[in-house]
This record gives C-alpha cells, sequence and structure tokens, in this order.
C-alpha cells in the first residue's frame, strides 16, 4: 500500500528543495516581472508561467519557448493601423511601397497581419495536441499523485498562456473596432462613392476582425477544456487520496502467513540486490565511490565548520547554570533549526554526488534516498525533543517536568519516530524490490499498533512539577485530565483503525502524529522566541543587543525598536519554514508548493485585479532607487555647480527643490509602472477624487499650487528677512504646502503658502541686502544743533561697513517738550549687521557726548499746587444776565 502524498522519508528532500523554490521562484517572479511586455493590461504580465515546475518537468519546455508568441500581435497591431492615420490619397501607395521595399531586401523578415494569424493558430495547434496528450497521460497515472500533481500544473500553465493570448486579441480587436468607428458606415445606395483606399481599409480591417474573433473563440475554448482538464485532475487527485487512506483490508491467519513468506523473499531479494550492488561499485565504481565520499565527507565538515563558526552563539549552552527564559528558547529553536538544516544540506549534498558520479543504480537509488530520510527525520525530532526537554540538562528545559519524567518523554517521542520512520524505510525497499502489497500493509499495522500503545502509556507518565518543587527528586504529578485523555483518544483511535482494518488511515494519522505535531511544537518556539525579544526593553539583554549596543552606540529606544523587527523576522521565519513541512507531510507536492508560491508573488486576482506582490516589490526597489539618485543629483548640482558659479542662496535653494519635485515625480512614475498597475483602471477613482480636490482638498492644492508659485517667481527665498501680518523674520525652508520663517527670537513659524501668495509680504532683502538704519538722539535746549550734527557724522564716518553712497545724513526732526530730536540715518551693504553697528554707535556717541558736555535730557514736567480754599465764582456771575 503505498501512500505517495505524504511519504516523510522524501521529506527531507523535498523540505531542502521547496525552500530553495521559494527563493528561485522569487528570483525568477522578479525576472518575469521585469521582461513582461507592458501593454496596459495585468494579465499579460502573469503570462511567464512558473519556470520551476518547468525545470521539474522537461515536458512542457515546448510551449513555454512558444508562450510570447501571443504577445505578437499587440506589437505589430499599431503598424496596421498607421496607414488610417493619413490622408486617405497618400496613405495607400506610401505603405504599399514600403512594405515591397523591405520584401525586396529581406523577404524572411516581413512580419503582416497573415503571418502573425497563422502563428497564432499553429501555437494553438501545438497547445491542443498538448492538451490532448495530457488527457492521454492522465487516463494512464491515474494512481501517481505526483504525475497528477505536474499534469495539473502544465494545464494550468495552458490556461494562462490562452488567457494571455486572448487579452491581446481583445485589444486589437478593440482597436479595428475604435478604427471602424472613426471611418464611419460605407455609403448607402445612391450617396456618392467613398475614396478607393478607405474602402480598402475597411475591407482589410472587416475581414482581420472576423480572423481575429474566430481565433479568440477558438483560444477560449482552449482554455476551458484545460481549465476542465485542470478540475478532473483535481478530483482524481482527491480521490486517489481518500482511497489510499479508506481502503479496508481483512486482517486474517492469511494476512500474516502471507505476510511473513513475503517478508523472508525479501530479505533474500534485498540481500542480492545489496551485495550485487556493492560488487558492482567495487568492481567498476570504486574510485567514484571514494570520490562522493570525500566530497560528502568534505561537504559535512564545511557545514559543520560553517554553521558553528556563524551561528554558534545561538546553538551552544556553555554550561550557564541559570539562563535566561528568551535564552532557553532561543537556543531550542534556533539549534533544531540549524542543526536539522546542515544535516538535510550534508545529505542532500551526499546523495547529488553519489547520483552524480554514477555510484546509484535505478533499483539501489530509492533506498538510499529514503535512508537519508530516515536519517534526518529521526535527527530532527531528537533536536527538537532535546531542545525542549533538556533530559540531561535541567536548567535548559523549557518545560517545568521531573528528570524521570524529561528522559521518559524523550525516550517515547524519539522511539515513536524511529517507528514511524522504519516504516516508511521498510515500505520503500518494498516498493524497491517489488514486494508484495501484503507485506506493506503487515509492517505498517505494527508501526500504528506500536504508535498507539505508546501514546496510551505517556498518558499515564506523572512528569508535571509545580512551581518550587525540586525537579530531581519529586515523583511527579499526573498530565491534566485535558491533556491525558487526548493522549488516550488519539491512542485509542489508531488501534481502533487497525482492528477495523483501515491501516492506510492509521498509518497517515500515526505520521501526522509525529511528523506534523514536531514541526507545530518547533513553530510554536519560534513564535514564543519572537514574542519574547521583541517585548519592550528584552532586546537590550540579548547578545545581540549588548553588541549593537557597543559597537554602534545604539540607545535603548534603537534597541526596542530592533527587538521588535527581530522578533517579526523570527515570525515570519517560523512560518516560513513549517508552513511547507506542514503541506509537505499533509500529502501536497512540491509542484504544488511551487505553483503557490509563484502565484502567490506573482498574480494575487481579487475579482477583475491582479496584484504582483514582486511587482509591487520591484516597482518599491525602483521609487527608492529614484529617491536615492534624485538626492545625489541635488546635492551634486548644488555643491558643484550651483555653488561654484557663485548662485544666490535663494536660487541654488529653488532650483535643488524644482530638481528633487521633478526626481520624485520620475520616481513614482517608473516604481507605478514596474508595479505593473494599470493607471487607466483609475479614471474613475481620479475623476471622484477631483470632485474631492474641490471640496474637501482645495486649500491643500492651493497650497501646493502656491508653494510651485513661490519656486518659480521667487517674490522671497530661503534667507530673506520678510514681514508677514505680524510676524517677522528670517525664510528657512519653502516646501511643497508651507515655509519656514524663523524670528529673531528662535520661534518657527509655519506659514501656509496661499497665505502668503494672497497676503501682502514685505521683503528686507528681496533684489539686495542694502538697508536704512535709523538712531533717534535726543539731547537739550542748551546744545548747540550743528555741533550735534558734525559730531554724529563725524561718528557713523569710522565705521567701514556703512555705505558711502548714499551717504549718512542727520536730519533735525523736531523741537520736543523737553528736547531738540535728531534722528541719524545711514545705509548699510548687509541690513544683518544693523543690530550690531547701531548697538555699537549708541555707546560711541553716549561717550563722545559726556565728553563735549552735551546733555541728554529726561521728559520735564511742571505741576502748580495750589494751598487754602479754592475761590469759587459768585452765583449772580454763574447764573448769568444783562
Amino acid at each position: 500500500m503505498r501512500v505517495n502524498s505524504f511519504d516523510p522519508l522524501s521529506l527531507m528532500t523535498r523540505t531542502i528543495r521547496a525552500s530553495m523554490i521559494v527563493l528561485l521562484v522569487t528570483a525568477a517572479a522578479f525576472t518575469a516581472n521585469a521582461q513582461a511586455p507592458q501593454n496596459g493590461t495585468t494579465s499579460t504580465q502573469a503570462a511567464p508561467t512558473p519556470a520551476a515546475p518547468t525545470q521539474a518537468a522537461p515536458t512542457p519546455a515546448a510551449p513555454t519557448q512558444a508562450a510570447p508568441t501571443p504577445a505578437a500581435p499587440a506589437q505589430a497591431a499599431p503598424t496596421q493601423a498607421a496607414p488610417a492615420q493619413t490622408a486617405p490619397g497618400q496613405a495607400a501607395p506610401g505603405q504599399a511601397g514600403q512594405p515591397q521595399a523591405s520584401a525586396q531586401q529581406n523577404p524572411q523578415s516581413m512580419v503582416t497581419v497573415d503571418s502573425i494569424n497563422h502563428e497564432m493558430k499553429e501555437t494553438l495547434d501545438s497547445l491542443r495536441g498538448r492538451l490532448t496528450t495530457f488527457n492521454d497521460q492522465v487516463r494512464q497515472d491515474t494512481t501517481d499523485d505526483g504525475r497528477l500533481a505536474e499534469l495539473r500544473l502544465q494545464a494550468e500553465e495552458i490556461v494562462e498562456q490562452m488567457r494571455s493570448a486572448s487579452d491581446t486579441l481583445k485589444a486589437r480587436v478593440t482597436q479595428i473596432q475604435s478604427r471602424l468607428t472613426s471611418l464611419g458606415e460605407p455609403p448607402a445606395e445612391g450617396q456618392p462613392q467613398e475614396a478607393p483606399a478607405v474602402a480598402e481599409e475597411r475591407g482589410k480591417l472587416v475581414n482581420e476582425r472576423s480572423e481575429l474573433n474566430l481565433i479568440v473563440d477558438d483560444a477560449n475554448n482552449l482554455a476551458n477544456s484545460a481549465t476542465n482538464l485542470a478540475n478532473t485532475i483535481t478530483n482524481l487527485r482527491r480521490a486517489l487520496f481518500a482511497q489510499t487512506l479508506f481502503r479496508h483490508t481483512e486482517l486474517n491467519a492469511d494476512l500474516f502467513i502471507e505476510a511473513g513468506n513475503a517478508f523472508v523473499t525479501e530479505v533474500h531479494n534485498f540481500n542480492a540486490t545489496l551485495g550485487s550492488w556493492i560488487g558492482f561499485v567495487i568492481r567498476f565504481k570504486l574510485l567514484q565511490l571514494l570520490s562522493a565520499i570525500a566530497l560528502s565527507i568534505g561537504a559535512a565538515a564545511l557545514f559543520l565548520w560553517g554553521g558553528y563558526r556563524i551561528f554558534g552563539r545561538f546553538i551552544r549552552r556553555n554550561g550557564q547554570e541559570d539562563p535566561s527564559y528568551i535564552k532557553r528558547l532561543s537556543v531550542a529553536f534556533w539549534s533544531t533549526v540549524i542543526q536539522t538544516v546542515s544535516i538535510a544540506a550534508f545529505l542532500v549534498t551526499s546523495y547529488l554526488f553519489l547520483d552524480g558520479f554514477n555510484v546509484l543504480r535505478p533499483d539501489v537509488a530509492p533506498i538510499i534516498a529514503s535512508l537519508f530520510g530516515f536519517i534526518w527525520f529521526v535527527s530532527f525530532v531528537w533536536k527538537l525533543t532535546y531542545g525542549v526537554m533538556a533530559p540531561g540538562e535541567p536548567a535548559w528545559r523549557l518545560v517545568r517536568i521531573t528528570d524521570k519524567g524529561a528522559r521518559l518523554l524523550t525516550l517515547a517521542v524519539l522511539v515513536m519516530a524511529v517507528v514511524n520512520g522504519l516504516d516508511y524505510l521498510l515500505g520503500a525497499i518494498s516498493e524497491a524490490l517489488n514486494s508484495p502489497l501484503v507485506l506493506t500493509i503487515v509492517k505498517s499495522l505494527f508501526a500504528a499498533v506500536i504508535v498507539g500503545l505508546i501514546l496510551i502509556a505517556i498518558s499515564f507518565v506523572r512528569p508535571r512539577v509545580a512551581e518550587g518543587e525540586d525537579r530531581g527528586g519529586s515523583t511527579g504529578h499526573p498530565w491534566p485530565r485535558f491533556f491525558s485523555g487526548l493522549l488516550k483518544i488519539m491512542g485509542g483511535l489508531l488501534l481502533l483503525a487497525v482492528l477495523t482494518g483501515y491501516i492506510g488511515l492509521a498509518r497517515f494519522v500515526a505520521t501526522q502524529i509525529v511528523l506534523t505535531g514536531a514541526v507545530v511544537v518547533l513553530v510554536y518556539l519560534g513564535f514564543l522566541s519572537g514574542k519574547a525579544i521583541s517585548k519592550q526593553g528584552a532586546f537590550k539583554n540579548t547578545g545581540a543587543g549588548r553588541q549593537l549596543a557597543e559597537r554602534r552606540n545604539f540607545g535603548e529606544v534603537a534597541l526596542d525598536q530592533t527587538g521588535l523587527v527581530a522578533g517579526l523576522g523570527i515570525y515570519a521565519f517560523a512560518l516560513f519554514l513549517g508552513i511547507p513541512l506542514i503541506l509537505l507531510t499533509w500529502g501536497f507536492q512540491t509542484t504544488d508548493i511551487e505553483a503557490w508560491i509563484y502565484n502567490f508573488f506573482t498574480e494575487i486576482r481579487i475579482g477583475n485585479v491582479s496584484i504582483s506582490i514582486v511587482g509591487i516589490f520591484g516597482g518599491i526597489l525602483l521609487f527608492g532607487l529614484g529617491f536615492v539618485v534624485t538626492h545625489w543629483v541635488q546635492k551634486w548640482i548644488d555643491n558643484n555647480v550651483l555653488a561654484r558659479s557663485q548662485v544666490d542662496l535663494g536660487v541654488r535653494n529653488s532650483v535643488k527643490t524644482g530638481i528633487g519635485y521633478l526626481g520624485v515625480g520620475l520616481a513614482v512614475i517608473v516604481g507605478v509602472s514596474a508595479a505593473g498597475i494599470d493607471l487607466s483602471s483609475f479614471a474613475l477613482v481620479a475623476s471622484a477624487l477631483s470632485v474631492g480636490i474641490g471640496f474637501g482638498l482645495q486649500n491643500i492644492v492651493s497650497n501646493f499650487v502656491s508653494g510651485l508659485i513661490l519656486l518659480v517667481e521667487r517674490p522671497f527665498k530661503v534667507g530673506d528677512h520678510v514681514v508677514t501680518g505680524a510676524n517677522e523674520g528670517i525664510v528657512k525652508r519653502i516646501s511643497v504646502r508651507a515655509t519656514e520663517i524663523e524670528t529673531f527670537r528662535k520661534q518657527s513659524i509655519i506659514v501656509p503658502n496661499s497665505d502668503l501668495i494672497n497676503a501682502a509680504v514685505g521683503n528686507w532683502t528681496h533684489r539686495n541686502k542694502i538697508g536704512r538704519s535709523e538712531i533717534p538722539i535726543a539731547v537739550s535746549y542748551n546744545a548747540d544743533p550743528q555741533r550735534v550734527m558734525d559730531i554724529l557724522l563725524e561718528l557713523v564716518d569710522q565705521i567701514p561697513e556703512v555705505l558711502r553712497n548714499p551717504e549718512p545724513h542727520v536730519e533735525f526732526l523736531t523741537f520736543g517738550p523737553s528736547s531738540l530730536n535728531f534722528e541719524l540715518r545711514f545705509h548699510l551693504a548687509d541690513m544683518g549687521d544693523g543690530l550690531r553697528i547701531r548697538n555699537n554707535l549708541r555707546i560711541a556717541i553716549l561717550q563722545r557726548f559726556r565728553a563735549e558736555g552735551i546733555e541728554i535730557p529726561f521728559p520735564q514736567q511742571e505741576i502748580v499746587f495750589h494751598r487754602g480754599k479754592p475761590v469759587l465764582p459768585d452765583e449772580g456771575d454763574t447764573a448769568g444776565g444783562a
């Protein structure tokens, strides 16, 4: 009884292959996405069908080469419509003469509508022949699940090719219909005849449209046939899986007698086969065998040295007495993963070396592969069990159980793994030696019974330790009732399935209990490790966190964020590792996983929308590259071209900002195009968005447009001294939405660009930095006005920063209540120096006035106080009269 869909002995090779496929398919998806013809439809980008399955099955190579053929009409189609773009009277001769000339020069290079349609028909005939062959193979291979999976993948490839071709041809039909609409209806009877060139063009277009419609219908019918074939294969695989699991076997004495006789014969055949192979190798392949062994040992040493060199700190326990919880989780998870992958890599390379040197005969190769798979399977379960139970090192144990319980559980799990693995190893030997099916049934029967009895025995173990109890001296407590009952139910179901004759079902369940259980535990350990590392403040206490803090000067916040990223990475890695393993153990073929991975990265359909993760990542990478290049070009032009040209700072900022807008815009366009997003599908959204802009986003758009106007018109620039409303300061930055102004008190004010466009703005440094400064001065009435003016001019002439044209002057402003008021006015080349110069000049004026005896008065007022009783006017006087 062969259950090919969930054989765990080939799981090691299939697992390594599935892991490598993720990388290869991702790279192939990037290549396919980059080379896909950009014709504005997402379905064309999905045309390159998975490359990995094609490599696995050489048969479908021809269609893969012919796949780009359907895209040819899309390239040649516009050429046919070109004559219609010119005048009817001139188009026909010109277009007729050019093909003749080119045909005379190189007749084989002509590409016409007829040749393209003929090529498309040949492609459809070829695919129809392949589909017929697939139907015949499906009828012949109804019991081989792996072959059925490959055939289904090839049928889906035909569906994708037909879909791409149909979309391309439909686009051409749409173009033809548009051209016919522009030409109009032919003239009715009695109307003037149209130009011959127009009538000829209409006839050609109508004939081409009819022929294309026939080809499109043929492609759709072929795609429907391929889809039906894929559905049929899926139903066959489902029925095969159910038939294998639920096949009933009558258990009687004859069955065991026949199995015993078959076992004796198999042992004899196995000894004969193995002896003949060893003799063959010694006589003819000894050098190749020694070379393969030497290379395998070298590969093992390389994997061992590299693994401990790179990942040694993750898998060594270093004899710590009280390791932290994170340390225990990390060591258990990473030691299992790294050592299991290293063993798998060594076994795979050893098998490849033996097979590459032709040491393995066809009858021995499956046995060696199964032996290697058995070794990997048992080592994986042992490493995982040892990492969790730690029977010899209680300090590293992840569960609270007694030392005796840890040893018993480790032994029980390891025995179940060995028994289950031996079942499939002996089954592979029986299959290679063509032994009777009854022998495989009996082997699986004993294996399922042993696994069931071990599960029931585990339910009676008392391994649990309460918190605070001694793990070594405690007798332990029983399992929780739920867990103990679950173990008994699983063991009982296995025994019941065996007793009722459903050996295949019992074998499958036993495999899932051991292998799927181990994988689930490994993934759960990964989740716990990622959760522990991503906790706030936990990463800084790890070895990696301490190294980053010491070598890279990471702060507490940076370490916490790094821990969060590391936790998410461990989550993704655990899923990436566990999901393919679980799928393989549950009967899915490697080709299924390949197709799912490829479709996941290249085409996710949601209704009529197709999303390509590879395209999105490619678009993001191209956008990031464009952004970096734009930033570099900005710096280079600013530092090398504009700076050397002694361009004004404001002009430099405007040029740099404009280059930034242009570069980012181009990067967005390139990124969106690389992502395969059809912008025409967003036309309706864009129209609705324009209405939203007119209402809700008008301020944002107004500020953006105002920012562009400021950069182009330059009423002020970065570094200018401006006054707007109650704000005054230096312009620091002009961005898309607002302008930053820094006051002289170092306060940053963000002013919307539209306010600067619509309101009055004073710019002290619009054309230059020349500005006038004033110093008001008041002296007493006893001072000589002329002498005061001479002193002020004398002092201002001593300052080198003061301009001589226009020259400084003093204004005699007013006669004040208690002083004569003057004002010293002078111009500076840079008004930014005005505060310092005015300050120094005031000090010099005060010192000079004191030396000259000129008094600076303070305000004076005379207040008269009247003492005694006030004299009031007579009443008659107040009344008035004549």
